[in-house]
């Protein structure tokens, strides 16, 4: 039988939360270890950007789970499957906590200061939200589409306008404010993502507070002290999906097209063609969020030396487990 801390069920907050929420981890695991064995003989650079990115993600999770690598170099096809199938099932037991909390929480946060929500929305049941309802269509609302427009509205109401996941909801702006000619402005900085934010990966108790360097929490219990791309992209999908009338999240879901939407908002904050927004983006999330961290201060210069002995380790690391795979 098969052994190791490793295969254990991650915990309700466990670290595959943010490192890629919708994802099939039998394959991660068993493309990440047929990928390692490639790598000796073609370099990462090579791959398709999906499976660069993929490697990432099961990069971090060998990071998450000391001697995962060995263990899974030395079981069998079977064997890695059943991790996969044991973090998988962690990792959605995390998601549907954070989706069943949300579900309520958003409606505090989206409430009109000092005033209830007319019509009421309900926080059990969620089918008079979505573009049902004047509060959440406005949210949901496309960047780009004007929602006091008679028209759109009704096309979005009757499903006669289908969103796909790549048109991005106006609530992912600062102030639900929208600037065609530059749609970097406010993008992924609203206040209902890090209220969210907070709420899952801090405590609820945080989300009207300041952040402090004191204040220990889920991310701290959990060693993480910096906001990451992913994680933003998961908060963000959440948000999107406790807004909707949807009743079930789903990676396949077509109506919410949840996957589409994530993995869209990865294809941007990946992208290094937008390395400086994305920097910038994610120091201001840090200063929202983990203050104190040294990723809320400003990023290592570039070709500085301090830069170049991270690219160096970084590479060491990356020879490491490549050895590890043809020991």
């Amino acid at each position: 039988m098969f052994r190791t801390n490793a295969a254990r069920q991650p915990s309700k907050w466990g670290p595959e939360k943010k490192l890629f929420a919708l994802c099939n981890y039998p394959s991660l695991l068993t493309n990440g270890i047929l990928r390692l064995e490639q790598m000796e003989d073609t370099p990462l650079e090579d791959f398709s950007s999906e499976d660069r990115r993929e490697h990432r993600v099961f990069e971090q999770l060998l990071d998450s789970y000391p001697g995962l690598l060995e263990r899974l170099k030395n079981g069998s096809k079977e064997d890695i499957l059943h991790v996969g199938e044991l973090i998988g099932k962690g990792a959605s037991g995390a998601r549907g906590d954070d989706t069943k909390t949300l579900k309520s929480a958003v409606l505090d946060w989206i409430s009109p200061k000092g005033e209830a929500i007319q019509p009421p929305l309900h926080r059990n049941s969620k089918i008079d939200r979505g573009f049902n309802h004047e509060l959440t269509g406005s949210l949901l609302c496309p960047a780009g589409l004007d929602w006091n427009d008679s028209q759109t509205k009704e096309n979005l109401r009757s499903g006669e306008m289908l969103v796909r996941g790549d048109q991005w909801p106006i609530f992912v702006y600062a102030h639900q404010t929208y600037d065609p000619d530059d749609p970097w402005c406010g993008l992924l900085r609203s206040r209902l993502l890090v209220s969210a934010y907070k709420h899952v990966f801090t405590s609820p108790s945080s989300v009207e507070k300041e952040p402090k360097a004191t204040r220990s929490g889920n991310a701290r219990l959990h060693g993480m002290n910096s906001v990451t791309i992913a994680s933003i992209a998961y908060i963000a999908t959440q948000v999107r999906f406790a807004l909707s009338s949807s009743s079930v999240f789903s990676r396949t879901d077509t109506a919410t097209d949840s996957e589409a939407f994530y993995h869209s908002l990865l294809d941007l904050l990946e992208d290094p063609d937008e390395s400086r927004e994305i920097d910038e983006l994610l120091m201001w999330w840090n200063r929202q969020v983990f203050p104190s961290s040294a990723a809320a201060k400003r990023p290592i210069t570039a070709n500085s030396a301090l830069s170049k002995i991270r690219q160096k380790h970084l590479a060491l690391k990356q020879i490491s487990n490549l050895n590890v795979v043809s020991s």
